[in-house]
């Protein structure tokens, strides 16, 4: 077991000890400027998903709508209330900004990985579509690093659909036991059910479920963040104030003042958005769009979701509480966050945080499912393969829920995460190239009065594309240089 645990270590050393972070924070920087800052030119439209207008309509598709709150179901998780609680806590106030910062250029790196799952997804010929860092791998760069995406489907099936799915199931239980005194083995059978009959509803069912609870999961937590700011607004531009000079060593509230509040800010940030870590494509890649960059702008405003909002909304409701106290370590997590809420508005509201925790890890499991499943369809088409898949599932789930020493997960997923973020990040940065191209032709599109611009994979006959995975095409001219009328 040592030489296991030393192996996993090793990993982790190489990935997130050495270079992993500083590398997605510079190519996070190089995307932003080569693509003259996407994340701003676009940021307004990003609100559109929002609207029923700019749905496909066909109940057998996945809407860009869908797509996006299974993706912010999985980021959206323990990270944003305990996560950014730990955050402070070593980093200061000023952790907080540099989240803001990692999150800023991470929805440039999330818009160009989601475009590429778009442009090089597959259908599965039944109004769904299946894609992703590995199918950009095999189809963009060819089948001969075939094992570079197998290596990638393993990584992403044990650190997230076992892993942390194991942790979410052990979150779950824990808060229920904590808050309304259920045996773990009650909570963890509960959630073993629901769980079975969502993955065996497959990408529908899961799309439909995050379409419900996740805008409730959303709208509880940041209506509670809001009546705390009300409470407390004429404390609000001290707290910014506060943020800004710690994040620039103005003032120090821990030890190790400027290093510690960007250490933990840029950490923390990105193990909360994964902009880069390659996980949302898989979701990205579902949706029935017109163009793969509408799905990157979409998946973009998932990024600024989890952060700038969910995020900002824990970080204020800490910073505004007089539980927090600067560079001090006794209290922190999620014990934080909610004594925080507890002194600002009664102890009602610890209720409410356990239900908005309960939502983040059912809404993370369903997410972390889906993961596994196409994972596994990169290395097997084997019918059986998917159901014992599911049950597996169903199993770590019940076990994490009733095992409290399920955090151990941790010594393999968080290792293995890394690595398929470093698989990742060599497949976009080697895609780059083509992922201009294609942002080109959507601003080429814009330029010419399309209002909702339509891709056509015969304007780029060098790409291996699925032509059948873009039917709005088919009933557009083919020419290249032709102004393409809106569909919508």
């Amino acid at each position: 077991m040592d030489v296991i645990t030393g192996f996993f270590g090793l990993i982790e050393d190489l990935t997130w000890g050495w270079a992993l972070i500083p590398l997605l924070i510079v190519f996070g920087v190089f995307i932003t400027v080569m693509s003259g800052f996407v994340q701003i030119e676009y940021f307004t439209r990003m609100f559109r998903v929002l609207s029923s207008k700019n749905q496909s309509g066909d109940p057998n598709t996945i809407s860009a709508r869908e797509a996006l709150l299974v993706s912010v179901g999985g980021r959206v998780g323990g990270g944003n209330i305990a996560g950014v609680a730990v955050a402070i806590t070593l980093g200061g106030p000023g952790a907080v900004f540099w989240m803001w910062a990692v999150a800023l250029i991470g929805m440039a790196t999330s818009l160009v990985e989601s475009t590429l799952a778009q442009l090089y997804k597959r259908s599965d010929g039944d109004g769904t579509y299946r894609g992703g860092p590995a199918s950009y791998i095999i189809y963009g760069l060819g089948a001969k690093y075939r094992w570079l995406a197998v290596v990638y489907a393993v990584c992403l099936m044990l650190a997230f659909a076992f892993g942390f799915n194991a942790f979410q199931g052990n979150t779950f239980a824990g808060a229920v036991n904590d808050s309304l005194g259920v045996d773990r083995l009650w909570s963890g059978l509960g959630l073993a059910i629901m769980t079975g009959f969502i993955v065996y509803g497959g990408i529908r069912r899961i799309a439909k479920v995050a379409d419900v609870i996740i805008p409730i999961m959303a709208f509880i937590y940041i209506g509670l963040a809001l009546l705390v700011i009300a409470l407390n607004v004429t404390e609000l531009p001290g707290v910014i104030w506060s943020i800004i000079a710690n994040a620039f060593g103005l003032e120090e509230a821990v030890s190790g003042g400027f290093g510690a509040a960007l250490a933990q800010g840029l950490r923390r940030g990105l193990f909360s958005n994964e902009a880069g870590l390659g996980s949302a494509p898989n979701v990205a890649a579902t949706a029935d769009v017109r163009h793969p960059v509408s799905q990157g702008i979409t998946q973009s405003f998932s990024v600024f979701i989890d952060t700038m909002i969910i995020c900002t909304c824990t970080a204020f409701v800490i910073l505004l509480s007089p539980v927090y106290q600067p560079g001090v370590e006794g209290i922190d997590g999620v014990v934080l966050t909610q004594q925080s809420l507890v002194s600002q508005v009664g102890s009602w509201s610890q209720y409410f945080l356990t239900f908005a925790i309960l939502l983040f890890a059912f809404s993370s499991i369903i997410y972390n499912y889906y993961l596994g499943e196409t994972a596994l369809k990169v290395m097997t088409s084997q019918a059986g393969a998917l159901h014992a898949l599911r049950i597996a599932i169903v199993v770590v789930v019940f076990l994490g829920a009733t095992a409290p020493g399920a955090t151990a997960v941790f010594f393999f997923s968080d290792p293995l995460m890394g690595l398929l973020a470093v698989v990742n990040l060599m497949a976009i940065i080697m895609l780059f190239p083509v992922a201009l191209r294609v942002l080109d032709d959507f601003r080429a599109q814009l330029k010419s009065g399309v209002e909702r611009p339509v891709f056509q994979p015969t304007a780029f006959p060098d790409l291996d594309l699925d032509h059948s995975a873009w039917p709005h095409a088919r009933r557009l001219p083919v020419q290249k240089d032709a102004t393409l009328p809106s569909s919508g």
